[in-house]
């Protein structure tokens, strides 16, 4: 409930955000991975499969569920889908003192050993992109391939200062943890092509109620602990593994150009897929050319593979494109309608 008693149409919204997780064949789990730190995470209901496991880690905003929803019921078929609350975001919470994002992939690295899943795919979009960054660093055993998503792995010193300016703010917490009507339409104007037209006060204050006011003291904490770019350079490690980059061509967040010098950074064997008429959360704005995009990536090596009920476009002219250091496949998906994008990720 929002506003002192009043019903909240967010926490509707999260509930039926909830169910299309249940309804892909997902269930939520809490799991002990250390002496410190419970995640809760969304497991396949029937436990580990025979399909390949694809760890999703979401951006800097609110749960999950409201990231990743248009993801679920594509790609629950083709793979283990296994979708945690990073620490301090929903209800996975730590008492260690660590707040880095390396600890972050520490934990989901504990994560999937509790699950008893050895070897995985991760994909992780802006923050959850610097989380899965590091899960295949420093797990490389673990981590078969990559997807990055709207995530400046290569960020350095000064990209907070141009973000600000365009943000018209003066502190990066006052525009991803937004307190005012305001200060959240402002956030999504950056966020999304195509904002929404109209967001009146009495929704905007319930979406921040729900979704952005919990743990915001942790949540700075995280933002502050951030370790890439803090020593004003990019001191990326490149990875071995096949990486996916995966970025709107009108990204506020992280601009284009963070695309075309983090492929030339992160590893030998990288494409990059950038998604016309998108900003920072392609997943939300484009799902269906999304999900086509990143399960021809992680299935295309498998011969049973097909890309049921995703058309391949036969006529017209698509903006989107694909470059890469070691080819690929590429494909052109049919987008999918997006049911639900008020809230997006950083």
């Amino acid at each position: 409930m929002a506003g002192g008693g009043c019903f909240s149409l967010v926490a509707f919204l999260d509930g039926r955000l909830r169910r299309t997780f249940v309804a892909a064949g997902l269930d939520r789990a809490t799991l002990q991975v250390d002496n410190e730190t419970t995640i809760h995470c969304w497991v396949p209901s029937g436990g580990r499969g025979r399909k390949p496991a694809l760890l999703l880690l979401h951006g800097f905003g609110p749960t999950p569920t409201w990231q990743w929803h248009h993801q679920v019921a594509a790609l629950s078929p083709h793979l283990d889908l296994y979708v945690p609350e990073l620490v301090f975001f929903g209800e996975s919470t730590t008492t260690s003192p660590e707040r880095s994002e390396v600890f972050q992939a520490e934990c989901m690295a504990r994560l999937m050993r509790k699950l008893a899943v050895d070897r995985f795919c991760v994909a992780g979009t802006s923050y959850g992109g610097f989380v899965a960054y590091h899960v295949a660093r420093l797990y490389p055993e673990m981590v078969e391939r990559v997807i990055i998503a709207s995530s400046a792995v290569n960020r350095r010193a000064g990209d907070d200062g141009e973000f600000l300016k365009k943000a018209g703010a003066d502190d990066v917490v006052d525009v991803l943890l937004p307190r005012t009507a305001d200060g959240l339409r402002s956030l999504l104007k950056l966020v999304f092509y195509r904002p929404p037209f109209f967001l009146p006060n009495f929704l905007s204050n319930d979406f921040i109620h729900t979704l952005f006011t919990e743990g915001r003291r942790e949540k700075l904490q995280l933002l502050k602990a951030i370790t890439l770019g803090k020593e004003g350079r990019c001191n990326l490690t490149p990875l071995p593994q096949e990486v996916l980059i995966m970025w709107g061509k009108f990204d506020q967040v992280f601009p284009l150009e963070k695309a075309y010098d983090l492929q030339k950074l992160i590893g030998e064997n990288v494409k990059l897929e950038i998604m016309d008429k998108t900003s920072h959360v392609p997943q939300m704005e484009q799902p269906g050319k999304f999900n086509g995009v990143v399960l021809q990536f992680l299935l295309q090596a498998r011969s049973d593979f097909h890309l049921d009920g995703l058309e391949k476009k036969k006529n017209g002219h698509d903006d989107n494109r694909s470059t890469t250091k070691n080819a690929f496949p590429s494909v052109e998906i049919n987008a999918g309608t997006p049911a639900s994008y008020v809230a997006g990720n950083v």
